[in-house]
């Protein structure tokens, strides 16, 4: 075959007389593709942030609005003439159940409730992971299954024997009953995150610190502890938002002045007094909802990154 026919073979065929070649419509450039995305990604979870943000908006500005406003507006309107009146009367002087008083001395009672059950719980619950993935013993799987069976125990179940405990104890109607019902619960939970998190660390660290002459203690809380501080971080916003939040054994084992803040709010907005207030009462439900948003807001990264920590073992 000679040079002619070869580049007949590998030459293009040309396009007849008149009809101009095909031409391929020009592909976007990846740069628009995704920069386009990125704008579909983030409008779509603006419109769902202001879905799920705008009943805290009306929340906040039905708190600042007066009686008079609140009739003639509507809920996501702002206000014209902010005002804390709404505030101050129910922290100060708002009617809850038979008497006139404040939820400022309900709100000092949850914190009151929440800080030790949340302090002695985390405690306890890394204890327990500490013993259950470090110092193993006969029948610790057995043990471990026991407290976890705890997490999936309804709060109704308890309530019966709960109470049985703290008359036996002379502890119902208290604030120290409740602190002991709220540790009791909690520490199901702060072990299993404990014991989640400690077993990823290589026991060889354990092995090094007992051939120093480190004993139980000291391996506890001068090795472990401090590298531990993402789920202490975890088990401390678990603990602080559900006891915060609970009700049903707020409402169950205190009385009168030892009841938490959020039984207060209840019988707050469930109080008949004529004309119903719903600038005082979305005034109370925003105070007792501060302590939880902020810890979120300042801490909410933390949690993330401390379940994160504690799920891939190695």
């Amino acid at each position: 075959m000679n040079a002619q026919s070869e580049a007949a073979i590998t030459a293009p065929a040309a396009a007849p007389l008149g009809i101009a070649p095909a031409r391929h419509p020009a592909r976007p450039k990846p740069k628009r593709r995704r920069l386009a995305g990125t704008l579909f990604v983030y409008g779509c979870l603006l419109v769902l942030a202001a879905f799920f943000v705008s009943p805290l908006v009306s929340m906040v500005f039905t708190s600042l609005k007066s009686l008079e406003e609140i009739r003639s507006g509507t809920l996501l309107s702002p206000p014209a003439a902010p005002t804390l009146q709404a505030w101050a009367n129910v922290w100060g002087t708002a009617c809850i159940g038979v008497a006139c008083e404040g939820i400022k001395g309900y709100f000092v009672n949850s914190f009151l409730i929440v800080v030790p059950a949340t302090l002695i719980s985390v405690a306890l619950g890394a204890l327990n992971g500490y013993v259950l993935t470090k110092w193993r013993f006969r029948g610790d799987q057995l043990l471990f299954g026991l407290i976890l069976f705890g997490c999936f125990i309804p709060f109704q179940i308890v309530l019966i024997p709960m109470a049985q405990t703290l008359g036996f104890l002379n502890l119902a109607g208290t604030i120290p009953g409740l602190v002991l019902v709220h540790v009791v619960y909690g520490i199901c939970f702060t072990t299993l995150f404990f014991r989640n998190y400690l077993v990823t660390i290589p026991d060889e660290i354990i092995k090094a610190a007992r051939v120093d002459g480190a004993g139980f203690w000291t391996i506890l809380l001068r090795i472990l502890l401090p590298i531990s501080w993402p789920i202490i971080m975890v088990a401390i916003i678990w603990q602080f938002t559900s006891i915060w939040n609970d009700f049903l054994f707020g409402v169950s084992f205190a009385a009168g002045p030892a009841q938490p803040v959020t039984v207060a709010l209840n019988n707050l907005v469930n109080t008949s007094t004529g004309t119903k207030a719903y600038n005082e009462d979305m005034a109370a439900a925003m105070i007792a909802a501060l302590p939880t948003i902020l810890v979120y807001v300042a801490a909410g990264r933390y949690f993330v990154r401390g379940l994160m920590a504690g799920a891939v073992k190695g």
